[in-house]
């Protein structure tokens, strides 16, 4: 998502190399990105297909669907229609015959799981898609698709991509278990909450020029997940157990991440080649039993909502 905004082309080409150079094969975008405006909608897309020209063997590919691609109703969402006009869209600016994974971004409730579904079936049929998933669904909803693939014997969503790291923590009581059942695989984004687990923010005001930061409604969207003085505290009480560990605060939270048995491949959205270093280590390093208990006794109460407190 930070291709075409909060990085150029140059800069996110060279971020891409940079992943391939460090053994990073799997890359997760969506049409709607960089969520800039309607006229900037697919440009992710189109800097990673001009990227991917002679490589494409190389790369396990995601997109998602659902955000609004034109002005009309049916120019979003996840109907059959707008499926259809979507996975061409992707194709032509991913300049590729075949999407691995095709996800529903959003979940859609003017559209029922059997037109979804059974059109995202026919997309596997017709060669346009390997895999289908799903991303920001509640437990429930994920199971009632399940179940509604079952019934229809039509694919199901083999992938959720729910938000979670140490300071969201609410998917682990009910969606975890329900993917661990039955072996959905889950990459989680904003593994370091949007860089507020980086460490590098001040309590009093985020850095410039992150996401915290951003226009257009996005950095407000950040704030009001994360510019809490509770999370502020788990991420001061973090700070020296990572010092303790040799290891940066990055690292240490993608690596809690990954510790968690359901996690297939958490997704970092980087702004600098750089930034990918932590992720890798932690993947080469892991995470040790004790110290992984202790985060997970700083930030347990955070998984539960603020209306069950």
């Amino acid at each position: 998502m930070t291709f075409g905004r909060q990085c150029d082309e140059a800069a996110s080409h060279a971020i891409l190399d940079h992943a391939a150079e460090s053994g990073i094969s799997f890359i997760d975008t969506a049409d709607l990105y960089p969520a800039a405006g309607p006229e900037t909608n697919g440009d992710t897309e189109r800097i990673i297909g001009r990227w991917m020209q002679g490589r494409r063997d190389e790369v396990v590919l995601a997109t998602k669907f659902w955000g609004p691609t034109g002005p009309q109703p049916w120019h979003r969402g996840s109907s059959r229609r707008h499926i259809m006009d979507a996975v061409e869209g992707s194709l032509s600016r991913l300049q590729t015959d075949v999407i691995d994974l095709y996800q529903v971004h959003f979940p859609d409730d003017k559209t029922s799981h059997d037109e979804t579904l059974q059109a995202l079936d026919d997309l596997i049929g017709q060669g346009k898609v390997h895999y289908i998933g799903c991303s920001n669904y509640p437990a429930w909803m994920l199971a009632r698709a399940i179940g509604r693939s079952e019934v229809l014997d039509v694919a199901r969503f083999d992938v959720v991509q729910p938000r979670y790291n140490l300071l969201f923590r609410q998917f682990e009581r009910d969606l975890f278990a329900l993917c661990e059942a039955d072996n959905i695989a889950v990459i989680p984004y904003n593994p370091l909450a949007g860089g507020l687990l980086t460490g590098k923010h001040q309590r009093e005001s985020p850095q410039a020029g992150s996401r915290f930061t951003i226009s257009g409604g996005q950095g407000d969207r950040y704030l009001e997940r994360y510019w809490q003085d509770q999370l502020h505290d788990v991420v001061d009480a973090i700070r020296p157990l990572a010092d303790q560990a040799g290891m940066s605060m990055a690292q240490l939270a993608v690596a809690w991440v990954l510790a968690n048995p359901v996690i297939t491949a958490p997704i970092i959205g980087a702004t600098r080649p750089e930034q990918l270093d932590d992720a890798v280590a932690a993947v080469d390093q892991g995470l040790d039993a004790d110290l992984k208990a202790e985060l997970d006794a700083l930030s347990d109460h955070l998984r539960v909502t603020d209306q069950e407190r």
